[in-house]
């Protein structure tokens, strides 16, 4: 049996702040339990709900060098869905309001956890083959593997997997200050190494030592390759490519079920949705405040308001986009000018447009039950689950072609009536709008082609079982 441990730094349903931890509470379920044995490592928050918390069982404890003095590793452990989850507590480290507070904090919080999480492998009695890391957090696991661990035969066999989940975030800082925090020699802070434009990059650092790097599409594999998604790391990126692979994220099909979900006015299945799913949108219709009609199409937003995002290109065009008989439900929060903008307009056009400034894990199912389409016109995405949970609803995605949009979004072709969604090409607002207004025309002109688009959609198999037995696959190879 081959043992494989996890490590990030948050996992639903313990703690929750993106995407991220939707991958970490869902993938580990999917694996295949004769043959692997998956675990977990976490840090210890203060903020984990409390019946988490006191429900975790005490393993062991022990003090471990970190950043000039002996410092107290706690291991604490859960089991969920027969996954063990271990914890590493430190409340000088985790015991904030939020996983993530100032951001040199931060850098030396996910050092000591990622020298924590191979100092606590004995005394779980765990001896993985693979440890696979999650984003720039956990980057300085394979960099201690090699380097400060590397002369322990408990460690030498053990191998690791980096995977992107995005690039911007790197974990970046002075070199003198983390050489001090970390312990790490010398040797390792060179071009070739963590140090990157003069500062050093724990993201670097495991994408030079882990054995094999990921990210979460095939399409966002060859981006980052190229300068304007590389963030300044394409050249190494295009340097490990021959160990450098895509596999497209999933989402839970339990969590996400449109039959069965308790969120929803209505459930529906693929059979019943031409009858059951409008009930979603005149409930929804009658909550915000909108006017109530089922055949107005009701176009649906549920996401963080950034650049990243496309919110921008929204920006440019919806006044004009206005004149056009669709309704707008926007969920999420972010920048304030994207913020004030959804409030002006929900103010100026109160029966057409509804704005909630907040975020809520229910009110995002019914969005996605309620709505006809799904608008993401990112200007970069590496995989997004957004899209996903809409074909899973029924709601057909508008999106741009880019990373992870462009691998699950098939665009609409009229004359062989094929496609799952609508999508454009360049990141420009008019183009957006054009896409925009042409899945208004199907749906209004053409609600046979349209409701087979959505048929095709909900057909689609995005669930996590697709992407685990690609990540078997890896693991096979590497050990």
């Amino acid at each position: 049996m081959k043992k494989i441990l996890f490590a990030a730094s948050e996992s639903v349903p313990f703690i929750k702040t993106g995407g991220l931890a939707d991958v970490i509470g869902s993938l580990p379920k999917y694996f295949d339990k004769e043959e692997y044995d998956v675990r977990v490592v976490l840090p210890k928050y203060m903020c984990i709900p409390e019946n988490y918390r006191s429900e975790m069982e005490y393993i062991s404890h022990f003090y471990m060098y970190y950043n000039g003095r002996n410092r107290y590793v706690g291991i604490l452990k859960y089991e969920l869905n027969g996954i063990p989850y271990y914890f590493i507590d430190n409340e000088e480290y985790f015991s904030g309001p939020t996983p993530y507070s100032d951001h040199f904090y931060d850098l030396e919080k996910f050092g000591f956890f990622s020298k924590a999480v191979l100092s606590i492998l004995p005394s779980i009695d765990f001896q993985p083959d693979i440890i696979h890391c999650h984003d720039w957090h956990t980057g300085l696991i394979p960099v201690y593997l090699r380097s400060l661990f590397a002369a322990d035969l408990f460690y030498t066999s053990m191998r690791s997997i980096m995977t992107i989940h995005n690039l911007r975030f790197q974990g970046t800082w002075n070199i003198e200050d983390i050489k001090r925090m970390t312990g790490l020699p010398d040797y390792l802070f060179t071009p070739d190494k963590l140090e990157a434009y003069k500062d050093a990059n724990y993201l670097k650092g495991g994408i030079v030592y882990a054995d094999y790097v990921t990210t979460v599409s095939e399409s966002y594999v060859e981006e980052v390759k190229t300068p304007f998604y590389g963030e300044k790391l394409d050249k190494l990126l295009w340097a490990r490519s021959n160990n450098f692979f895509g596999i497209l994220n999933g989402i839970d099909y339990d969590e996400f079920n449109p039959a069965d979900d308790p969120a929803l006015y209505q459930n529906f299945t693929v059979s019943d949705f031409r009858k059951k799913k409008k009930k979603n949108k005149t409930e929804l219709q009658k909550e915000l405040g909108l006017t109530v009609d089922p055949h107005m199409m009701m176009i649906g937003i549920v996401s963080r308001m950034t650049d990243q995002k496309g919110f921008d290109l929204i920006q440019r065009v919806l006044e004009e986009l206005m004149t056009d008989e669709f309704q707008l439900v926007v969920l999420g929060t972010g920048e304030w000018s994207y913020e004030e903008m959804f409030k002006h307009f929900a103010e100026k056009y109160p029966c057409k447009v509804s704005a909630n400034l907040f975020y809520s894990e229910a009110f995002s199912h019914k969005i996605y039950a309620a709505c006809d389409a799904f608008l993401m016109p990112s200007l970069f995405e590496p995989c997004g689950l957004s899209q996903l949970i809409a074909l899973r609803y029924g709601t057909v995605p508008i999106v741009r072609e880019t990373g992870g949009l462009k691998d699950t979004v098939v665009p609409y072709n009229e004359y062989e009536n094929t496609g799952t969604g609508f999508s454009f090409r360049n990141y420009n607002a008019h183009e957006m709008m054009k896409i925009i207004r042409y899945a208004e025309s199907v749906y209004y002109d053409n609600r046979r082609r349209w409701n087979q688009l959505v048929e095709r959609g909900m057909k689609q198999d995005f669930s996590w079982n697709v992407s685990a037995k690609k990540y078997e696959k890896l693991y096979d190879q590497l050990t």
